[in-house]
């Protein structure tokens, strides 16, 4: 069950609240980007010394150390380090895996909407997509916070990272449950490809992560929509668990080697006690 329009709102609501207290981990690093109010890495006009060099003609005189002038006779240019506007680029799994539980559906929402007050907050350049298989689009801002339109989950299977136009060092942002075989790799590899810092936030929901079948149950493909039962003994159910925390193990060893930062995000806890669970010790996000 998708969220109504008036439970969206107030989604959108509470995220703006708790982005006052949290945050997306831009203190984490320096950026490139047009002119802002984080540390950039070139030279600039904020207020953090960065070092010297000689005055050269067309210099700006308002950054002449006049102090080292008395010293030694010559003209030297203090140097400051830029302030800049961080990049983010957004990505929401659109697979219908990310909706079949109303709980989940909620939290996926819930982190969109973090992401998006968050970067709105620290005055990012940010860029909204939703991905579904080999299936791409660019979100208007409005229409990523007004619409639930990108839960149009089919049977395109796991999002193809390398169709999204990274900009050069972003800071990136996927919400995904990883749930789809194969590999991580790709993933992993367009996160932090081009100097981008990756950050993966992966909601789940008890129903999945510790179910508790028995005897014969009728199971659904979330994403294929196809039936069939299957006779669930405690032996099945233990070999479901474990595998299930072998995907996600696996997933955190290869993010490690990619430095990305991965969070699980419960979705049944409240939306500030799920982050602080993983999400603030993985460097997920960040106090403000």
């Amino acid at each position: 069950m998708l969220p109504t329009p008036e439970q969206r709102r107030e989604i959108h609501r509470r995220m703006e609240a708790v982005a006052e207290h949290l945050r997306l981990p831009f203190r984490s690093r320096t950026w490139r980007g047009q002119a802002g109010n984080w540390l950039g890495a070139g030279i600039g006009s904020s207020i953090d010394f960065q070092d010297h060099r000689p005055y050269l003609p067309g210099d700006d005189p308002r950054y002449i150390d006049w102090r080292a002038y008395a010293r030694t006779g010559h003209y030297t240019m203090k140097l400051y380090r830029e302030e800049v506007s961080p990049l983010v680029d957004l990505v929401v799994d659109a697979s219908a895996s990310m909706s079949f539980d109303a709980a989940k559906s909620a939290r996926v929402l819930e982190l969109f909407y973090f992401s998006i007050e968050s970067a709105k907050r620290s005055g990012a350049s940010l860029r909204c997509f939703a991905a579904d298989g080999n299936t791409l689009r660019q979100l208007a801002f409005e229409e990523a916070i007004a619409r639930d339109n990108f839960f149009a989950g089919s049977e395109n299977g796991a999002p193809n990272l390398d169709q999204v136009p990274w900009r050069q060092g972003s800071l990136r942002i996927l919400i995904s449950d990883l749930l789809f075989p194969g590999s991580p790799e790709p993933a992993l590899s367009a996160l932090s490809s081009a100097k981008g810092r990756g950050v993966v936030f992966a909601p789940f929901c008890v129903t999945e992560s510790a179910p508790d079948w028995n005897g014969n149950i009728q199971l659904t493909d979330c994403e294929t929509r196809r039936q069939r039962v299957q006779r669930i003994s405690p032996d099945l159910l233990a070999r479901y668990k474990n595998s299930y925390a072998r995907h996600f193990s696996f997933w955190r060893e290869r993010a490690r080697k990619h430095s990305v930062a991965i969070a699980r995000v419960a979705s049944e806890p409240a939306f500030r006690d799920a982050l602080q669970a993983e999400a603030l010790p993985a460097g997920a996000v960040e106090l403000c």
